[in-house]
């Protein structure tokens, strides 16, 4: 351990200089005017990684945004871990709310300010500086491979087809992600199970064309008006989503399981302060940390439609528009809720108006055996270097891609993620605590050892 920690404070400067450049690219996957950014944050890895002292690594194309693929094999005899990370970014929308340029990193408070710097730029990096640390101190225990894809925030459906034909070349024993959250920087912990996601957008279209308002107001139906009376409908009083047959395959958690839930520290006066909300809301039944890991949601992600510009126009709008994404758990099938949703959701609508319903991604939940020689060996690493055992809990958040890595590839991943609530990803003002960033790279290399080691005894 002393090891680990001297070679990370004699190079934290450089580690932060290098993860900025990477935070410059404004590598934004659902925008297409930022393509070529996509391109120069994978040539941006490829060298990260080539630099660390991976054996090779190159910038692979996809169907879509390019994919990294990097390794260093010691010995063939020897486990391999994969590790997986993204270089894509959510879009910086509301720009008037950030404090700073979201694509300027800055430190300001022991935080990095930066889009990106939490999720999942500076906790992939991570990955790649502890990479860099075995391999300089000569220390690596097994064979590591990367891979790095630019599309996790709008479904990795292209690395989703490229496993398809490169499944020997990422060929490994466990694969290890850092994008998930800690509890709280006091309160260590691994995510044991995050929720599937279905997303999709709706359109209502009423007349050919916007309209006046006086002159039609009240005899032609208001596409706004009627989008936001069926989004109403889609929950009901209790926070029960009322989509027929959205619930049937809903795995119950057991009573055991909950009261072992309930045993993780959470403030709830905290937790409101935070987000300065007087209240909190969900599901009837259940406690706010339920609410976000255990059970299914549904949530309106955008709405737009008429005029939203500055002054006033006097018009009813011939579309309305909304995003809508629904979290679920583990055993619900996305394809299947989309086609639940878009049936209810057509129904609800009165003949005034035309429903378009586009599933735009999804994906499955996913839960990590706590029994496991990596989980164990992820245990002993956070032991080792918070000095606290970790809790095991399920996160809110998706990953799409991590259950399509067990079904392809049929290995487990390992969510050992040291992010924080407070650090606002997919939000304005995104940041990362410098010392989380360091933890991470001082715990990964444990990580590596004790698998080493777990697997030799196995």
């Amino acid at each position: 351990m002393e090891t680990i920690k001297k070679y990370v404070a004699e190079n934290e400067k450089r580690f932060l200089e290098e993860l900025f450049g990477l935070l410059r690219i404004p590598s934004i996957s659902s925008e297409s005017a930022h393509k070529a950014d996509m391109v120069r944050a994978a040539e941006y890895w490829r060298d990260a990684i080539l630099k660390a002292g991976g054996d090779k690594a190159e910038v692979m194309p996809s169907d879509g945004n390019p994919i990294v693929y990097g390794e260093k094999i010691i010995d063939p005899n020897l486990p391999t871990v994969l590790v997986y990370g993204h270089y894509d970014v959510m879009p910086v929308d509301p720009v008037n709310e950030w404090n700073t340029n979201p694509f300027e990193p800055v430190i300001k408070d022991g935080k990095i300010w930066c889009r990106g710097a939490d999720d999942d730029k500076g906790q992939a990096f991570m990955h790649a500086k502890a990479f860099e640390l075995m391999v300089r101190t000569n220390t690596l225990p097994c064979n590591v491979k990367f891979m790095i894809e630019g599309e996790e925030e709008i479904g990795s459906e292209s690395l989703n087809k490229w496993l398809d034909t490169h499944k020997e070349l990422v060929k490994s024993d466990v694969i290890l992600i850092a994008d998930t959250s800690m509890l709280s920087a006091d309160t260590p912990s691994i995510t044991a199970g995050l929720r599937g996601l279905c997303y999709v957008e709706v359109t209502v279209t009423g007349p050919c064309r916007d309209l006046h308002s006086g002159l039609y107001g009240g005899a032609v139906a208001n596409p706004i008006n009627v989008l936001a009376k069926m989004i109403s409908q889609l929950i009901d009083d209790n926070g029960h989503i009322t989509i027929p047959g959205f619930y049937d395959d809903v795995l119950e958690i057991s009573k055991a399981d909950r009261e072992a839930m309930a045993k993780a520290p959470f403030d709830l006066e905290a937790y409101k302060k935070s987000l300065e909300i007087d209240d909190v809301q969900g599901e009837a039944g259940y406690t706010t940390m339920e609410r976000t890991g255990i059970r299914p949601t549904l949530d309106v992600n955008g709405i737009w439609g008429g005029y939203t510009g500055e002054g006033a126009k006097t018009v009813i709008g011939a579309k309305a528009h909304a995003k809508i994404s629904m979290r679920l758990v583990p055993n619900q099938d996305w394809k299947k809720i989309g086609e639940l949703f878009t049936k209810y959701f057509q129904s609800l609508a009165p003949k005034s108006v035309k429903v378009e319903v586009e599933v735009l991604h999804g994906g499955y939940g996913y839960v990590s055996p706590t029994d496991t020689v990596a989980y164990q060996a992820a245990h002993r690493a956070v032991v080792e270097s918070l000095g606290k055992g970790p809790v095991p809990f399920r996160s809110g958040g998706s990953i799409p891609i991590v259950s399509t890595f067990e079904k392809k590839l049929g290995v487990k991943s390992i969510l050992l993620g040291f992010g924080l609530e407070s650090d606002a990803i997919h939000s304005p003002n995104e940041n990362y605590p410098v010392e989380q960033f360091l933890r991470g790279i001082r715990t990964i290399p444990l990580f590596y050892r004790y698998f080493a080691e777990g697997m030799k005894k196995k």
